[in-house]
């Protein structure tokens, strides 16, 4: 008997994107990538629409069952796909410690690093001063976080470290430093060096423009 197959509906160089694929890899999971046409407006078709209303990427697709918002997959993979609570802690106060980081990689996360990545990278029409003031409070609050902290929620990575890392890792393209964060810059290397780590592709843009 085959395996179910699971299909990821993204955008190579979607952060949201990025966090969906590289849970799946890091779980091991073979899926197939579907690359959305952005570009052309695939993601606000009435077929897309059908996956996610809101029309936007990623969309995972475990045999049938259609789970929308980077997030939530994230939670799905590690209920359905670790069964022993690795990547999410299955205690009461685990789980919430886990759901903050959540949180705030869907606000400050979205509003600062990715905001300002958006301007730079597409052209996005959004305040790229107040995204990067954004991304620098994050960053001081994240630093200071991480002190003396091998990972966000404990001594071993959760899906609270998936869920920031990609457009955190990538916030010098949005014109964001992250010199000043040594803690930060850790945590990162230590999140590239987990086994089956893949990386989102590049941009030169920002504070990396060629």
């Amino acid at each position: 008997m085959s395996a179910p197959k699971i299909v990821l509906h993204g955008f190579p160089l979607s952060g949201h994107s990025h966090r969906a694929e590289l849970m799946l890899r890091l779980l091991d999971i073979p899926f197939e990538f579907r690359l959305v046409n952005l570009a052309g407006g695939e993601h606000r078709g009435e077929s897309f629409r059908k996956l996610n209303a809101f029309g936007l990427v990623p969309v995972l697709d475990d045999s049938g069952a259609i789970i929308a918002d980077s997030c939530a997959i994230l939670v799905y993979l590690a209920l359905r796909h670790d069964p022993e609570g690795q990547w999410l802690p299955r205690d009461a106060l685990g789980a919430a410690h886990v759901q903050r980081w959540l949180s705030v990689a869907q606000g400050p996360v979205f509003n600062g690093p990715c905001c300002a990545r958006l301007v730079t990278v597409f052209g996005a029409d959004f305040d790229h001063p107040r995204a990067k003031a954004v991304a620098d409070a994050l960053f001081a609050t994240l630093d200071a976080e991480l002190a003396g902290k091998s990972f966000l929620v404990q001594d071993r990575p959760t899906i609270a470290d998936i869920a920031l890392y990609s457009y955190i890792a990538h916030a010098p393209e949005g014109g964001v430093s992250l010199e000043p964060w040594t803690n930060i810059g850790a945590w990162l290397q230590r999140i590239e060096a987990l086994p089956l780590f893949s990386p989102m592709p590049a941009t030169k843009a920002g504070l990396i423009a060629a």
